[in-house]
């Protein structure tokens, strides 16, 4: 069951990060350990902003730039997935 919510969550997050960021890939091919930045979905800072300010009105969640895991939180994913899902008002 827990593969399953995660598989759900990981889905849900990966059409996050395709919608608001008007990515032309299925979001089903963004890999959970796959990186956002660099050679991964070659995301870069700006993308990032959009990111986060997508995060915070979709779910109540502010993922500050000056934070310093903010690196770890944006690295896949995966960790993307895991931080909200720790973070989000439920």
């Amino acid at each position: 069951m827990t593969t399953e919510i995660t598989k759900t969550a990981h889905a849900e997050i990966a059409e996050l990060i395709v919608s608001a960021l008007n990515l032309e890939i299925a979001p089903e091919t963004v890999a959970p350990d796959d990186p956002l930045f660099g050679d991964g979905l070659g995301l870069d800072s700006i993308d990032a902003l959009e990111l986060a300010m997508e995060i915070s009105r979709r779910y109540g969640i502010e993922i500050e730039a000056d934070n310093p895991e903010t690196p770890k939180i944006f690295a896949s994913l995966r960790a993307l997935t895991e931080f909200i899902d720790k973070h989000r008002r439920k």
